[in-house]
């Protein structure tokens, strides 16, 4: 197991600093090792007081891991004053450790000062001449450099400036950017771009480290520097996609996001095969469409048609029952994998669905049973979307749940030309799915 040490500060809300590091470390497959350097009272709303630890404890702390357990990699944080840094800048030094992150965190979003003005002049001085990569965001560069930062080719400027401070390496990050973000990598010659698409949350805490500490953990498997950006900036876009709304301020990244849905995968595939084996127990068979049925279930926080499963060929009306033509398997299905997609971008608990048949007497039970029923009108589906298999449907049940404002339990249509009549029904899992129609 590849070995990171984070030195950086605490953070008592759990959303950055220490604790950030090593979430993203373990979530990437590292052992994370810390060395504080300052304790923080702070939660969603800001950070409420900081108390900087003495720099002789601090350089304790790292001979203690670099003497014993040493390390592949090292990630900087938060170091709070100029004394902190240059006892950390002299023992990184002594300890021949090449790969270093330097994180320059200056100052908290909410405008706590993190680094003083003398802290500042000691990280130029003395820690940026053993930087392997520097990963600096807009409003850092601007205080490092003393230069306004507004497009791509300011940051490019910005980061030839920076190498000239000593890094080897400058990452300038371009999230504060009013279009999309995109990061701008200098290696003393010429530049490379990163851009991503920019997630719509305001839950942002600890987004800084988590890259840092991301890129540190990749470095330390040994792959080349660019692959680590890019598969970092991966991470962090689902971290940041799937973030966590707690607390009454900004929350925080979603650091196992990537790590659960990985986990997941078997358990999906266990629950749509055990639903199957009831389904062929229930005599439904007068419940499947001519154009047979279907039963999908997504991963946790799923992206792509590939993180729902369903049944490969469909389910097919055998007598009274139903039969499969093999097990549950990913990227099975267009049709019902958009309708899931479509539904967890409303609640992400609802992870499964399945089509049977439409008929008025259904659409009446299952309302009857309590479950809330919508109808999608396929006369208001816009023309340039009939091209793509199961992007009519998707667009349907987005509509319908824009008006209601939830993901109901059904949602059936009466067909069109070329287009048989159906009731999709939604649920947690597919066990929900199930008990509903085991009622039918």
């Amino acid at each position: 197991m590849h070995k990171v040490l984070t030195i950086a500060g605490s953070d008592s809300s759990g959303g950055s600093g220490i604790q950030a590091d090593l979430k993203t470390i373990l979530s990437l497959g590292g052992y994370g090792m810390s060395v504080v350097t300052a304790v923080t009272a702070q939660n969603t709303l800001g950070i409420q007081g900081i108390v900087a630890l003495e720099p002789e404890f601090i350089a304790l702390q790292l001979q203690a891991i670099l003497d014993d357990i040493g390390t592949d990699c090292i990630k900087t944080g938060m170091l709070a004053n100029a004394g902190i840094v240059k006892v950390v800048a002299k023992k990184l030094k002594e300890s021949g450790v090449q790969k270093i992150v330097v994180d320059p965190v200056l100052a908290s979003e909410s405008g706590a000062v993190l680094l003083d003005e003398q802290g500042q002049k000691a990280l130029v001085k003395e820690l940026f001449p053993a930087t392997y990569l520097l990963t600096p965001n807009m409003p850092e560069v601007e205080r490092l450099t003393g230069r306004k930062i507004a497009n791509v080719s300011d940051m490019i400027k910005a980061a030839k400036h920076l190498h000239k401070m000593g890094p080897r390496y400058v990452l300038v990050k371009g999230g504060h950017l009013k279009e999309s973000p995109v990061d701008v990598l200098h290696d003393g010659s010429q530049h490379y771009e990163f851009t991503t698409q920019r997630v719509r949350t305001r839950h942002t805490h600890g987004t800084g480290c988590t890259l840092a500490s991301a890129i540190a953990t990749l470095m330390a498997e040994g792959l080349p520097l660019m692959e680590c950006i890019d598969k970092a900036k991966r991470y962090l876009y689902r971290a940041l996609r799937f973030s966590l709304n707690i607390g009454k301020g900004i929350g925080p990244t979603n650091h196992f996001a990537s790590i659960t849905r990985e986990i997941a995968r078997a358990h999906v595939i266990e629950e749509l095969d055990n639903a199957l084996e009831r389904l062929k127990r229930l005599n439904i068979g007068h419940l499947i469409p001519e154009v047979q049925s279907n039963l999908a279930y997504a991963i946790p926080f799923a992206e792509t048609l590939h993180d729902v499963a369903s049944f490969p060929g469909r389910i097919i009306r055998l007598g009274n029952t139903v039969s499969t033509l093999s097990s549950a398997k990913f990227g099975a299905s267009r049709q019902i994998h958009h309708l899931v997609l479509a539904a967890m971008d409303y609640d992400p608990g609802r992870r499964s669905a399945m089509n049977i048949l439409y008929s008025d007497t259904l659409v009446r039970r299952i309302r009857s049973l309590g479950y809330t029923v919508a109808e999608f009108d396929r006369g208001r589906t816009p023309p340039d979307l009939e091209q793509e298999e199961g992007s009519t449907l998707a667009w349907g049940v987005q509509d319908v749940m824009e008006e209601l404002g939830r993901v109901p339990d059904a949602i059936f249509d009466r067909g069109a030309i070329g287009k048989v009549p159906m009731i999709r029904i939604f649920g947690t899992d597919p066990a929900a799915i199930v008990n509903l129609i085991a009622k039918l």
